[in-house]
């Protein structure tokens, strides 16, 4: 079994440029973007040519790279500041600046300094591919027996390296022949879960049905959801998990028809230093993708538009949080720390 990814590749650092699909085009355009410097990386991680947290901590980590062979440590230290400006709710961006610059403070050595930061940034990128298999097998198991499942936004391999997370389960299972049908929200306003959830899924073989937002909680009312999984992009202490909007109120649906709500996330999406989700930094994105979504004018100009582009889900809401370690069962701030001290 493969991947649509595995084949159009998410992210490619090669000849010293960065190479990278640009999902603002898909499902209709097939199309690559190259960056060959660090405005060009920055916009593409800004403007969603490339999203999902762990996609957006490898891009910048090859981003810092375009500075150049020969730039000093002084030029890739404000590439790395410059970087993390370009989103400021996916904690996996930051993570992977602090892994750069760590390399780069511990390095002694100007002359190969770019060798040793590139080496990281590979290291970073093959990590996320070990990292989507070990979710894959951890969230196989809490999904077995279902029929039906339900996804919110893109967290597959357009959001990672290979197989994502919510949906590495959904990969796992199907590399068997035993993948669940997947119900994908629309997910407005950029319509990921249209655009890309079903994409990808389609391409790979998996059996995929597009539904608008506000249908989730009908099909749960009629008893066609068996349980609901979602990445994140940010996760706090206590286990409070910020992911596109629209995932709370799915988990609050969720949680009323007693439908099982599990959150699938690496390691490096915790911001251990947030006790709790309202705390995390929430972007706030253009009024353009709501009022004027593909060009087209669908709100007057003289009406507000709000457009926030992650909501929190508090852990309560949440069964279990799936990790490359294992899986956090009833998240609490006790829970996510006894996972992180094994």
């Amino acid at each position: 079994m493969s991947t649509a990814t595995e084949t159009a590749e998410t992210i490619i650092f090669r000849d010293g440029q960065l190479d990278l699909l640009d999902q603002t085009k898909l499902p209709t355009e097939l199309t690559r973007l190259v960056c060959t410097n660090i405005e060009q990386a920055h916009d593409a991680i800004r403007r969603l040519v490339v999203r999902g947290a762990p996609a957006i901590g490898i891009a910048a980590a090859y981003g810092v790279l375009l500075q150049g062979r020969d730039a000093d440590r002084q030029a890739f230290g404000e590439a790395m500041d410059y970087l993390a400006t370009s989103r400021p709710t996916a904690v996996n961006l930051f993570w992977a600046m602090d892994r750069m610059r760590d390399v780069m403070n511990s390095h002694d050595d100007d002359a190969t300094l770019y060798e040793r930061l590139h080496r990281e940034a590979v290291t970073i990128h093959d990590e996320d591919r070990r990292m989507c298999r070990s979710i894959g097998a951890n969230g196989a198991a809490l999904i077995q027996g279902c029929r039906n499942v339900l996804t919110h936004c893109n967290a597959g391999g357009l959001a990672t390296s290979m197989w994502g997370t919510a949906l590495a389960p959904i990969y796992h299972m199907h590399e068997q022949g035993k993948a669940p049908h997947v119900f994908a929200d629309e997910t407005r306003p950029l319509l990921q879960g249209a655009r890309l959830t079903a994409w990808e899924l389609s391409q790979a073989g998996v059996a995929v049905t597009v539904l608008t937002d506000s249908m989730s909680g009908g099909l749960m009312r009629c008893g066609k959801v068996d349980a609901v999984i979602v990445g994140a992009d940010r996760i706090a202490a206590n286990g409070d998990a910020a992911n596109k909007i629209g995932t709370y109120p799915l988990a609050v649906l969720a949680k009323y028809h007693n439908i099982p709500f599990y959150v699938a996330a690496p390691t490096n999406t915790f911001d251990l230093k947030l006790p709790a989700g309202d705390q995390i930094p929430i972007e706030q994105r253009h009024r353009d993708e709501v009022a004027r979504p593909g060009g087209v004018q669908f709100v007057p100009d003289a009406a507000d538009v709000i457009n926030p582009a992650f909501d929190v889900t508090p852990a309560e809401l949440i069964d279990a949080i799936v990790t490359e370690k294992g899986v956090i069962r009833s998240p609490t701030t006790e829970t996510v720390g006894q996972h992180f001290a094994n």
